[in-house]
């Protein structure tokens, strides 16, 4: 027995040296590739583009006051729902010297020249009693005397209005701002005590509040060069409001501007849609929004994802499974994208297994 151990143990040491070569040529060898298939599927594909902008009123109409002044109360906040003609602001009128001290001049003069004309038709009438003086030259000294006291009347008016904002008789009160529109306050820019310019062909006046209907209201964005060819007056949007995440809004294209603007670098178009109102759902002004434009879409199409397509001159093909882990060429004729999937017109079927991403296994 002594001598067959030895044997043994050359035997049992070579047999462990031929296993750990055959264990590490096996760990150096590369696992083989395998890889995933899936099978076209029926699916609905829309292909849209996305406009970001913003919910905004149709018409955001701003309240200017008739007179400059200083803001002696307003009786609105943001919020309040108003009707034409209710009271916004009252303004308190703080005259020019400079247009207060003509004002008063020209009353002066007037009142001058209308006691000279009063005094020119007394000597008139007694000369026209004696028979010195002609019908005509009578009937001038009374129309001179009366243009005079319009005169008077005008001067009188002007610094009135000067002084108070307000003409006496004339149906309302210029010192008073009041709602051309019915809607709600959108924002009072101003505060009580401030300053305000009064609207006139030379100035644009001060805003004292700004009021819309928030019953209209519409999405205002801009969509890229590239996509602005492809699409056109009529289309319905999609519209997500950021502020109303959970709920998605109808909308139809209205205008697509017909000049670009450079915008972070590349030329955008403005559009406008109208937003179709959810009862209940009070959609604030000025919230961000993004609209999907559908530019067409199919309904249940055979389709499968554009990763799986492979592209050879002008051919497009994919690789279809016919035995475990063989594939073989399949050309296919395809229809519309929505960027993930594409439709299948011809070349293969829904119960064919395609060649997808390689994975490795060992």
């Amino acid at each position: 027995m002594r001598r067959w151990l030895p044997a043994l143990v050359l035997i049992g040491t070579l047999l462990a040296f031929v296993g750990t070569l055959g264990f590490l040529w096996q760990k150096s060898q590369a696992p083989p590739t395998v890889f995933t298939t899936e099978s076209p599927v029926v699916t609905d594909i829309v292909k849209k583009t996305v406009a970001t902008g913003a919910i905004v009123p149709r018409n955001e109409i701003a309240l200017k006051p008739q007179v400059s002044g200083i803001i002696e109360s307003i009786a609105v906040e943001p919020g309040d729902v108003v009707t034409r003609g209710d009271l916004i602001a009252r303004i308190q009128v703080i005259p020019n010297s400079g247009q207060l001290a003509s004002a008063q001049a020209q009353v002066r003069a007037a009142e001058l020249n209308l006691s000279r004309a009063q005094q020119e038709l007394g000597r008139s009438e007694r000369l026209h009693d004696q028979g010195v003086l002609s019908d005509d030259a009578m009937d001038a000294a009374r129309v001179a005397f009366q243009l005079r006291e319009q005169e008077l009347a005008s001067a009188r008016t002007n610094l009135r209005i000067i002084r108070e904002g307000a003409i006496a008789g004339s149906g309302g009160a210029a010192t008073e701002v009041r709602a051309t529109v019915g809607g709600m306050i959108l924002s009072v820019p101003v505060k009580e005590g401030e300053s305000v310019i009064e609207s006139n062909t030379f100035n644009a006046g001060t805003t004292i509040a700004y009021v819309a209907d928030m019953s209209d209201m519409i999405f205002q964005g801009k969509v890229d060069e590239s996509e602005v060819g492809k699409i056109s007056v009529g289309m319905p949007l999609d519209i997500t409001i950021g502020a109303l995440q959970d709920r998605r809004f109808a909308g139809t294209l209205e205008y697509i501007a017909p000049k670009g603007e450079l915008d972070e670098g590349a030329v955008k178009f403005e559009i406008r849609a109208a937003l179709a109102q959810q009862e209940g759902v009070f959609v604030r002004a000025g919230v961000s929004a993004n609209a999907d434009i559908v530019l067409d879409h199919r309904e249940q199409v055979l389709a499968v994802k554009e990763a799986l397509l492979q592209f050879e001159e002008d051919a497009v093909f994919v690789e279809v499974e016919t035995a475990p882990q063989t594939f073989e060429r399949r050309d296919v004729e395809v229809g519309l994208s929505d960027g993930i999937h594409v439709e299948i017109v011809s070349g293969v079927t829904e119960a064919d297994k395609l060649k997808g991403r390689e994975e490795s296994s060992g």
